[in-house]
């Protein structure tokens, strides 16, 4: 059987799944994102200067990221979610509302970043199954630098 090759000799049908597994990422992306951003503005008592500083890298970096999943999205022939409503629905993160502590905020964190780093996971094996340098490299620099994250927020909830 031939397969259809789309404009960047990528697999259509293979295509069109990784299209979907990127749209789910983006969605909780966009979740984590405004949920960073929330915790950036509120957090409130104990580290509040630092923790107010690394929210702020963090919800910067996710908006970098946002945009090269898109752009990803684009890439491979699809359309990218793009309505507050679409990245609802379709979002594993769930929106935080009226969190201040630094801790439980960070745990917030740590457990957004579970989330998103399977679903990452899931998408470089997908991937690098239809040959898809480009998503794969993607997925991996993204999971290689969000697992020292984790370490480094794991260890500001060490008491």
């Amino acid at each position: 059987m031939n397969k259809q090759l789309s404009a960047i000799a990528l697999d259509v049908d293979d295509s069109r799944k990784l299209a979907e597994k990127l749209n789910l990422l983006l969605a909780d992306y966009h979740v984590f994102y405004m949920n960073v951003r929330g915790f950036h503005w509120n957090v409130k008592g104990h580290k509040f200067f630092e923790l107010h500083v690394k929210f702020e890298e963090l919800y910067t970096d996710m908006a970098t990221k946002i945009d090269e999943i898109a752009e990803r999205i684009l890439t491979l022939g699809h359309t990218p979610l793009h309505s507050f409503q679409d990245m609802l629905d379709n979002s594993d993160v769930k929106p935080t509302r009226d969190v201040t502590n630094g801790f439980d905020c960070v745990d917030h964190i740590l457990n957004s970043f579970r989330i998103i780093l399977a679903a990452q996971r899931e998408l470089l094996d997908l991937s690098g199954d239809a040959g898809d340098e480009g998503t794969n490299s993607l997925m991996s620099d993204y999971i290689t630098e969000q697992e020292k994250l984790v370490w480094m927020y794991t260890a500001y909830m060490s008491k």
